[in-house]
């Protein structure tokens, strides 16, 4: 699904992303409820990027990634944690392109999310290229999503990718 987002593009620097788990739901400019084989993950963007809300019989999880002020905690390239009976891994990438070759790959990505049934990207007003995108699924008994954030006056797309499943007992050797 690819929207309109109705609010002014503030979220203008790669920088300024922060992450946090746990946090309670934001205001959203944009939902996607989705049923992932037992699995309810809501996709909410935001005016300052997204959210993911994860919900299971196992217990529930709260991803943000957005410009949060006063949060301590920068955008990490990576995380690993223990969330009750789950695994939680968290990755992102920045990646720094040409204006020509950031046009090409946010149409690619627009295009990409925009037609797929677990897809959400919302575009900011004033320009095309600047964008959020979120892609969920459920692979193997885990929730993995992806997503990512557009900064064309920077050339800048940050990309993340998280995977949530069920913690797996390690035998004893």
């Amino acid at each position: 699904m690819l929207t309109t987002l109705q609010t002014a593009y503030t979220d203008t620097r790669a920088s300024d992303l922060a992450w946090a788990l746990g946090r309670e739901p934001l205001p959203a400019l944009a939902v996607l409820d989705l049923q992932l084989h037992g699995a309810q993950v809501q996709l909410r963007l935001l005016g300052a990027s997204h959210q993911v809300l994860l919900e299971e019989e196992r217990g529930t999880c709260s991803e943000t990634v957005a410009c949060m002020p006063g949060s301590s905690t920068p955008l990490p390239l990576g995380v690993a944690k223990r969330l009750g009976d789950w695994e939680y891994e968290f990755a992102a990438h920045v990646e720094t392109l040409s204006r020509g070759s950031f046009a090409g790959r946010a149409q690619e990505l627009l295009a990409l999310v925009a037609e797929h049934p677990h897809g959400l990207a919302g575009t900011f007003p004033g320009s095309p290229h600047a964008f959020t995108a979120m892609l969920a699924q459920r692979q193997q008994g885990q929730v993995r999503w992806r997503t990512w954030h557009a900064y064309p006056q920077e050339g800048r797309l940050v990309a993340t990718r998280t995977r949530v499943g069920v913690r797996t007992a390690v035998a004893a050797v």
